[in-house]
């Protein structure tokens, strides 16, 4: 059977950027112009076919990122349409791992906002190609040059204007096509017309500035700038996709999605400049049996890989998993290998998707995005394979949640159902944490904000009928150490028959933050056989997770097995899991054991007269002023705050600038608390804001 659409004429891309940026209004104008959909759908009025969930339509903003595929000038494109909000960053971590380009929408009054640049670094991470569209340029104070220069400054990238609007604001009525060399102008008010020679000559002085660019980073572009020759549509199109395929550059267009202006051009340049399959490099794996690199090639031909980068539990038809299918092909019902946990699946049904809509199909190919029922051992970041040439990709990772807080039912009857809902969610939602506290018998769920948790907790009611009484969200303090020890952990218990006896030494250091947990086996001479390693191990991470002195999950550590003792009759895997938990938990007490705080990146947009009280507002909650910048009557501050510190700041900011103030808030990185709320909150006077 022969491929629908040849590689080249596949496009896998996402639809990213800061939360109200305009992306789903764009991604509805994108698939009313494909031919996908026929009325166009409005996120004001809770009909954007994208946000498909009822969360979603009645507060306006994407929560779950959603997948649907049109065709344009011939060609297929994938689409995934992500949340903006940073409590829902996972579903941009995981659509990027598995897509090839990017499209990233700007609101061209704001610029670059925080989450704009957490994105734009997460799509270097996974190297997607990408291009930009300021949106949003009929609105007052829309600056499409100012956007320009902060996509060049804070982005740290190389910005190619190849578009500029003619206008701005209501007067926006046209835009420059510098490649194609043409002016296309909207229907407006005939007052606000300009005469064709002032746009004839501002056509040209832009274009020779893109072809100037581009000669700078294009050596076939620079020789016939050099020459003095004329350069086509055509040289300046390859050029460009050139650069945005291997990310030297990020090609810039213009628009207003929600007045449908610039939408089929955007298209276009989708079509012209993102990358195919067949642009992204082999993909590198590791045969899981050998443990030998191994690449695959988005081929039909090559062995079957794909990789399951998200899971959806529906009330009616089961676990929905998505793939990204990176070579062979598969059909549904098709025997393949989860490698990750070396267990055979049978492929159910294959769908493409469309939101919540699901056509289905017999087979899936290289170089394509499909949902599969029927998978009950795969989840998010799992490898599936052909079970004769097995390869492992690396998994996804996620940030750690920050926010904790205790559920119950509200009623006995409800508690099964409880775990069995909290399971399921945990499932779809990488960045969502249970924890079972057997001293105190409660249920801990953590997630990454406030939102996150409201919306996690809807959802238990709406999707499985679950009411809960939710505690006071708490901060997920962690504990660390300062210093290196060396500790020795010996368990030695005598009784009628045989005893047990296990004995280690452990080196328990420091290690980079963020780096989590590492464990180095340097055992020699046979001081203690291989096969109680493990349970070494275990022991010293049991200690991890229930914290030592600090009370919290202890992170950022190595740990050394480097000697010990056994014997022949009366070692066990369970004298060394105790002697490795003994050794752990005596170490960590001599190592300077500190507690750590999740730190979150804060920016704040206020009107100038407002500065002098937010600033004094955030000192207050121990906050680092990292800068002001100021734009017209609009000033931004940049700051990082202990998240303990931002409970209530939502409702103090409307207060100090008579509601005119808009903020953002991400993770940025766990600190050291300061010794006397360490001392607080370890005596349980520690306030909660």
């Amino acid at each position: 059977m022969g491929r629908a659409f040849a590689l080249e004429k596949i496009r896998n891309i996402g639809i990213i950027a800061h939360i109200d940026a305009g992306k789903t209004t764009a991604t509805e104008m994108i698939l009313h112009h494909a031919g996908r959909t026929y009325k166009i759908g409005s996120v004001d009025a809770g009909t954007a076919v994208m946000d498909w969930m009822a969360q979603e339509r009645e507060r306006g903003i994407t929560i779950s990122s959603a997948a649907t595929t049109c065709h344009w000038r011939e060609h297929s494109v994938n689409i995934i349409d992500t949340p903006g909000h940073v409590d829902f960053t996972a579903e941009v971590e995981r659509s990027l791992r598995v897509l090839d380009g990017g499209v990233v929408i700007f609101d061209g009054v704001a610029g670059v906002e925080a989450q704009s640049e957490a994105v734009w670094r997460q799509a270097d991470k996974y190297g997607v190609g990408r291009i930009c569209f300021v949106n949003k340029m009929d609105r007052l104070g829309a600056d499409f040059k100012r956007t320009v220069n902060m996509i060049n400054g804070r982005l740290r990238t190389k910005a190619l204007p190849i578009q500029v609007p003619i206008g701005s604001e209501k007067h926006f009525r046209g835009i420059m096509d510098l490649v194609d060399n043409r002016v296309i102008m909207f229907p407006v008010d005939s007052n606000s017309a300009s005469s064709e020679e002032d746009n004839a000559a501002l056509l040209a002085e832009h274009r020779q500035k893109l072809i100037e660019d581009l000669a700078e980073l294009d050596e076939d572009i620079m020789l016939s700038y050099l020459d003095g020759r004329d350069i086509s549509s055509g040289e300046i199109k390859a050029a460009i996709r050139s650069l945005t395929v291997s990310n030297r550059a990020v090609p810039v267009l213009c628009g207003s999605a929600l007045r449908d202006r610039g939408i089929q051009l955007l298209l276009d340049a989708v079509v012209d400049y993102l990358p195919s399959p067949l642009d992204i490099p082999p993909v590198s794996a590791v045969n899981p049996r050998s443990g030998e690199v191994a690449l695959r090639v988005t081929r039909d031909d090559e062995p079957f890989s794909a990789l399951a980068f998200k899971t959806v539990c529906d009330p009616f038809m089961g676990r929905l998993v998505y793939l990204r299918v990176y070579s062979g092909r598969i059909r549904a019902g098709a025997q393949v290998l989860n490698s990750s946990i070396d267990k055979r699946e049978r492929m159910g049904k294959l769908y493409v998707m469309h939101a919540d809509h699901r056509q289905e199909v017999d087979h899936a190919e290289a170089g394509t995005i499909v949902a599969t029922l029927g998978l009950k051992l795969t989840s998010t970041g799992d490898t599936l394979c052909d079970p004769t040439q097995p390869v492992l990709f690396e998994k996804i990772r996620f940030a750690e949640p920050v926010l904790a807080m205790a559920v119950e039912p509200k009623t006995k009857a409800d508690q099964d159902k409880l775990d069995d809902s909290l399971a399921k969610l945990a499932m779809e939602d990488p960045t969502f944490k249970i924890y079972h506290d057997k001293e105190t018998g409660q249920t801990l769920i953590s997630g990454m904000g406030e939102l996150h948790l409201e919306v996690l907790m809807e959802r238990m009611f709406r999707e499985y009928g679950i009411r809960v009484n939710a505690g006071r969200p708490q901060v997920a303090y962690k504990g660390t150490i300062t210093f290196p020890v060396e500790s020795e952990g010996k368990f030695v218990r005598q009784s009628g028959g045989r005893g047990q006896y296990g004995h280690v030494w452990l080196k328990i250091e420091p290690d980079e933050r963020g780096s989590g947990f590492e464990f180095c086996d340097q055992i020699r001479s046979g001081a203690i056989p291989r096969e109680f390693v493990p349970s070494v191990e275990a022991g010293v991470k049991s200690v991890l997770q229930s914290g030592g002195p600090t009370g919290y999950p202890i992170v950022d550590v190595k740990v050394t097995l480097f000697d010990g003792s056994f014997h022949e009759v009366d070692s066990s895997d369970v004298a060394f899991r105790m002697a490795g938990f003994m050794a752990m938990r005596d170490g960590i007490s001599k190592a300077g054991p500190i507690i750590l705080e999740p730190v979150m990146e804060v920016e704040i947009t206020t009107p100038e007269q407002f500065v002098g009280e937010v600033i004094g507002d955030l000192n207050s909650r121990r906050a680092h002023i990292e800068g002001v910048e100021s734009r017209g009557d609009l000033s931004t501050i940049r700051c990082l705050v202990p998240l303990a510190e931002t409970f209530g700041f939502a409702g103090d900011l409307r207060s100090l600038s008579q509601g005119r103030a808009s903020h953002t808030m991400q993770f940025h990185h766990y600190a050291e608390l300061p010794q006397n709320l360490a001392e607080q909150i370890a005596s349980g006077t520690g306030r909660s804001r």
